[in-house]
């Protein structure tokens, strides 16, 4: 009973820059990340062969909530001033999505994204409240906060590629990081994310991260350590966390995932396959999508 929960923008950023430009529809509409979209499917599926699933979609790539926290949130990703504040994102891309959405939706795979709220929180929420297994498939790091063994939550990383890819468990984290691996979230709190516009605690790289993550188990305890001359913290790391302690106060709720998200009520599972696939194929020909779509229908058991 396997939920797998997909990060749509991820992966679709990642089949445009890996698959070639010159893939285009009849009429010229490029059809490469749509494409690389589909062939990872249809590839994860195969491998590990979930029966419910989620692609999920950004509400708010930069929640309101968040930056009224956090006003840097994201603000590196803003495109040059004076030009609004939408992600900047690569015109040959933009066309593909709503194709994409709509090869999707032909072929019943559940697509969810909430106002206001970012794809990563869909995934959070559904993995928090479903019953595992959960594969979360991303190229973003933030999700290995919801890795849980007991649970069976694990995170499918694209990072390497498909072929090439991790599968995030408490064991991956530990090694990685040098940290149990149920707090990544934390180590994440003091470290910081400069692809997010996130500092972290001024003065605490990732080793710093590292070792108040091994001794704490919540940022409360150690900034307790901090004040109270914890042995295990050097007097010059003490120092940074009591240093940071603005930050500290509002980071917790922009760098953690939200697990309760008002999430629609829809049938999760894997779809079907209806009694006529002319509409799906039709649509294939007409924006030239060739054995990916055929890939596809394969990883459905159509």
């Amino acid at each position: 009973m396997t939920l797998m929960l997909i990060d749509s923008a991820s992966l679709w950023y990642r089949a445009y820059y890996g698959m070639p430009d010159t893939l285009l529809a009849p009429d010229g509409t490029p059809v490469n990340a749509i494409r690389g979209y589909i062939d990872m499917t249809a590839r994860l599926m195969s491998i590990y062969k979930p029966t419910r699933i989620v692609a999920a979609l950004d509400g708010d790539w930069r929640p309101s909530w968040r930056v009224e926290l956090f006003p840097d949130y994201k603000a590196n990703r803003l495109e040059q001033e004076g030009q609004g504040e939408d992600e900047e994102e690569p015109e040959t891309l933009t066309p593909q999505i709503p194709i994409l959405l709509e090869l999707l939706d032909l072929f019943g795979i559940p697509v969810v994204g909430v106002d206001d709220f970012e794809a990563d929180d869909v995934m959070a929420t559904y993995a928090e409240n479903e019953n595992g297994p959960v594969r979360i498939v991303t190229g973003d790091r933030d999700l290995f906060q919801m890795v849980d063994d007991k649970r069976d939550i694990k995170v499918i990383y694209l990072a390497k590629g498909v072929s090439s890819h991790d599968l995030v468990d408490f064991t991956y984290i530990s090694q990685k990081y040098q940290i149990p691996g149920e707090r990544y979230a934390l180590f994440a709190l003091f470290r910081g994310d400069p692809s997010d516009g996130l500092p972290g605690v001024r003065g605490i790289g990732e080793k710093g991260a590292a070792l108040i993550a091994r001794n704490f188990s919540s940022s409360a305890a150690a900034i307790e350590g901090a004040h109270s001359g914890h042995e295990s913290l050097p007097p010059a790391l003490a120092k940074k966390i009591i240093a940071g302690l603005d930050y500290l106060t509002v980071a917790p709720a922009v760098v953690f995932l939200a697990r309760h998200v008002a999430l629609p009520r829809i049938d999760l599972s894997i779809p079907g396959a209806p009694k006529d696939l002319s509409s799906i194929y039709q649509f294939k020909e007409r924006y030239g999508l060739g054995a990916s779509v055929d890939r596809l229908i394969s990883a459905l058991n159509w």
